[in-house]
């Protein structure tokens, strides 16, 4: 005998990015097509090849403890749950009924760097007591499951730039399973210094236009070079849909479904024919009992690498066939850089809102759709959709494929 899985909806959301400080003003950022990169100016940044990236565009509101004992990728998370919490109107939920599943793709690196030059030119003696705490990758789950008493259970889901559309599957699977009636998911980046720079540099992997940094990041185009590297966090609340109701929350939309797989191909490239996103897109579709035709919108990753780019198209033709024809695509990391561990997060939320506004986001810098990307990508200007559903794609070094769809 199968049972309808239980809904799921989404009643709370929170941002930090590199276009604003709330999600509020991040969404004014992607419907306006800004771009948060800029160029570097700190000392570190003189001997690299790549100059530019995406840091916050706001100072993070922190006590003096918070700043001093959280570490950079920490810090945003908890403001961006504080956010989310607040915009779902502060839920009373038993607190063995509260979990937290919150990733991130690198964890405290920048604790990491700093407290190893403490080590270096200081000793040991001066190294931070809050080292550990700070650069665990679950770090960021565990102060949101501190904060805030969840009780039902606190994951960290780590894989690369597909880690917080994994959180939020993982808060899907666990709502679905009875195991928690509210979920505060989603993923949280800091790593803007100079290892990883020079380390992703050396990959080819981001884009060196230091010159001119705000066209840097250009999925789609046939002039795309690489990615600009991003921080920022994402956090949404979800919520049983009976659990929401019975409080009178206010909706954004329902989390349908989700998809996970894996490529099995290569550690860092894409698989070309793009099988495995193929796979988690269907599977996401199955999740949520939708079919190829009912979707209108997709977030795609598309984070400006040519092979990257190309290999999602792929897969969404082999997914969903001739009707993605049909289906308008955006690629915010054009205007947002690539937050790696929190992308999923933050376009999970720009795919919510979205749908909730029928309004798609344009996408930046695509000044000439590569011939080989046969997509309807929104350029230039905003685009007005119908109801449907929405998916967004997170793909990650390791071969992780994760695909969250929505409906309102």
């Amino acid at each position: 005998m199968t049972t309808t899985p239980r809904q799921v909806v989404v009643t709370g959301l929170g941002a930090v990015t590199p276009l604003g400080g709330d999600v509020a003003t991040t969404w004014e950022g992607l419907l306006a097509g800004r771009s948060g990169a800029r160029r570097i100016t700190e000392d570190w940044i003189d001997e690299l090849p790549v100059q530019i990236a995406a840091p916050l565009a706001a100072e993070l509101p922190l006590g003096r403890v918070e700043a001093r004992t959280l570490d950079r990728s920490q810090q945003m998370a908890l403001v961006a749950a504080r956010e989310a919490w607040a915009d779902a109107g502060t839920p009373e939920v038993d607190q063995e009924r509260l979990a937290a599943c919150v990733a991130s793709g690198i964890g405290g690196v920048l604790t990491l760097l700093t407290q190893h030059d403490v080590l270096r030119e200081k000793g040991p003696r001066r190294v931070s007591p809050h080292t550990v705490p700070m650069l665990m990758p679950n770090g960021p789950a565990s102060t949101i499951g501190l904060a805030f008493g969840a009780k039902a259970g606190v994951h960290a889901p780590v894989s690369a730039c597909a880690s917080g559309s994994e959180a939020i599957a993982l808060g899907l699977d666990i709502i679905r399973a009875g195991r928690a009636d509210v979920v505060i998911a989603g993923g949280t980046e800091a790593a803007i210094a100079a290892l990883p720079i020079a380390g992703f540099a050396q990959m080819q992997a981001l884009s060196r236009r230091n010159d001119t940094p705000q066209t840097a990041s250009r999925p789609f185009d046939k002039a795309r070079d690489g990615f600009v590297l991003g921080e920022g966090a994402a956090i949404v609340v979800l919520e049983a849909a009976e659990h929401a109701a019975a409080r009178g929350a206010r909706v954004h939309g329902v989390l349908a479904g989700a998809g996970i797989s894996s490529d099995a191909y290569h550690i860092a490239a894409p698989d070309p024919e793009g099988a495995g996103a193929a796979r988690a897109v269907r599977a996401a579709l199955r999740s949520a009992s939708l079919t190829a035709t009912d979707v209108v919108h997709i977030n795609a990753h598309a984070t400006s690498t040519p092979a990257g780019d190309l290999a999602e198209a792929v897969a969404l033709r082999s997914a969903i066939g001739d009707h993605i024809d049909q289906v308008a695509i955006t690629a915010t990391k054009s205007m947002t850089g690539h937050l790696l561990g929190a992308a999923g997060a933050v376009e999970a939320i720009a795919t919510i809102l979205a749908l909730r506004e029928r309004i798609i986001p344009a996408t930046r810098n695509l000044d000439a759709l590569d011939d080989e990307i046969a997509l309807d990508v929104v350029a230039v200007d905003n685009r007005t959709i119908t109801r449907g559903a929405a998916l967004s794609n997170s793909f990650g070094f390791g071969g992780h494929d994760v695909c969250l769809a929505f409906t309102v």
